[in-house]
């Protein structure tokens, strides 16, 4: 009989047996689940023996759910979801038409998640396109409210475009930046203070608790000033501001530089380095792009919005091997809601062909582990996960990238790697 996980004076309260509410997903999901599920279970035995065990209660959304309710997202998952706190996805489908943009962005707003963590690390033996992969070691902090995911479009044609345009050239006195009034369509995205300081201020807080160097705030500031620019001088405010002594800031680094030297400059970062503070730091979307697979080492988390956060997690999946096996999280940390969830597709052309990766979800899974203050059993999965790599014992998709490598099917690599935990 499982027990509800809890809040209180911010703290999550997990008892022995928490109940995980599970949505299979769609697709390969229901190829993964029940492997990934025997992983995590394997890993919590070892650890803990029969005192404590994770109880699965399965809820629906995607084409499961539509079959079963007529909606692909019914109330009684969200219910369940906020009642449990934290629980665990499959790949979803987004459904054809209209209605509803995304299913997993429509989890996201309704439970207000607006964290997306995205760890980043590379499992000795898995092939890796940068030359030191163990230099990778990243977290990935998305926001997940608000810029392209509140973002509101006015197609090309429609009325309501002929109004915003008149409204932008009558109202505003733009209109020199629109090069092709009669062929444009618009775009708009928020980017609040309240979105930005409470996204920066769990990656610091992040960095922090896990003694970590440096949180890099993604930007491109240069160009969007008001928005993207605000988001870089709204982190660095409140890192000053909230964490005083504890981080150091680019911006604090540039002061003593204008008013003391190169010299002071280099000597108080140095100190600050030395003393343990997390160093805060800004850089340009693009240039981060490349310097991240130049000197993965100088970024340990990093704070940005959406749409750079989208292309920076792919980024930095592809440098430890692919998206395959990357795990991702939605979390609140304000209200403890969390959903942890494979960030790969459906992929209906290799469903039910055990030729699917489980990884991505197990990893996932292993997050949620680390969640719930469970360190020894996610610690265990880690283990027998990066011993199975190196004895090459994978999957498809890796094993075409791999000399020598022993293909398994799904379910084969998740016995591979219990049968590894130890």
């Amino acid at each position: 009989m499982g027990e509800k996980i809890k809040l209180e004076n911010g703290r999550l309260i997990v008892p022995d047996h928490p109940i995980i509410p599970f949505i299979q997903g769609d697709g390969i999901g229901k190829d993964i689940t029940k492997p990934a599920q025997s992983v995590l279970d394997a890993a919590v035995e070892k650890a803990y023996g029969s005192s404590r065990k994770l109880i699965w209660k399965e809820v629906l959304a995607g084409q499961k759910a539509f079959k079963a309710t007529g909606n692909y997202l019914p109330q009684e998952t969200l219910d369940s979801f906020k009642e449990h706190l934290v629980g665990i996805k499959g790949p979803l489908e987004t459904p054809v038409g209209g209605g509803i943009r995304s299913l997993n962005v429509a989890l996201r707003q309704t439970l207000d998640l607006y964290v997306c963590l995205r760890p980043v690390r590379w499992f000795k033996g898995v092939p890796s396109p940068v030359r030191y992969p163990s230099m990778v070691d990243m977290h990935i902090f998305r926001e997940n409210t608000e810029d392209i995911y509140a973002g509101i479009e006015f197609e090309i044609g429609d009325e309501k475009t002929k109004k915003f345009q008149d409204f932008l050239i009558n109202e505003m006195g733009i209109s020199t930046q629109i090069r092709f009034p009669e062929s444009s369509a618009y775009g708009v995205k928020p980017i609040s203070k309240d979105g930005s300081e409470r996204l920066v201020r769990s990656a610091i807080q992040y960095a922090i608790t896990r003694h970590l160097p440096s949180v890099t705030l993604v930007h491109k500031g240069n160009i969007m000033k008001f928005t993207e620019g605000a988001f870089k001088n709204w982190g660095y405010d409140l890192a000053e501001s909230e964490f005083g002594k504890q981080v150091f800031t680019w911006r604090q680094y540039q002061q003593i530089q204008a008013e003391k030297g190169q010299l002071d400059a280099s000597k108080a970062l140095e100190e600050a380095k030395k003393s343990g503070k997390v160093i805060i730091k800004d850089t340009i979307t693009d240039a981060f792009l490349q310097d991240s697979l130049l000197h993965p080492y100088d970024h340990s988390v990093i704070a940005t919005m959406n749409l750079n956060g989208d292309y920076i997690s792919d980024q930095l999946a592809a440098m430890v091997g692919g998206i395959g096996i990357s795990p991702g999280a939605n979390i609140n940390y304000q209200s403890g809601f969390a959903i942890f969830e494979a960030t790969h597709g459906t992929a209906p052309d290799i469903a039910g062909t055990g030729k699917a990766n489980p990884s991505s979800l197990l990893l996932s899974g292993v997050m949620m582990l680390e969640y719930l203050g469970w360190h020894e059993a996610a610690e265990h999965v880690f283990d027998a996960m990066e011993h199975t790599f190196s004895k090459r014992r994978v999957t498809s998709d890796l094993h075409t990238m791999m000399e020598s490598a022993t293909l398994l099917s799904t379910t084969e690599f998740a016995d591979e790697i219990i049968r590894n935990i130890h």
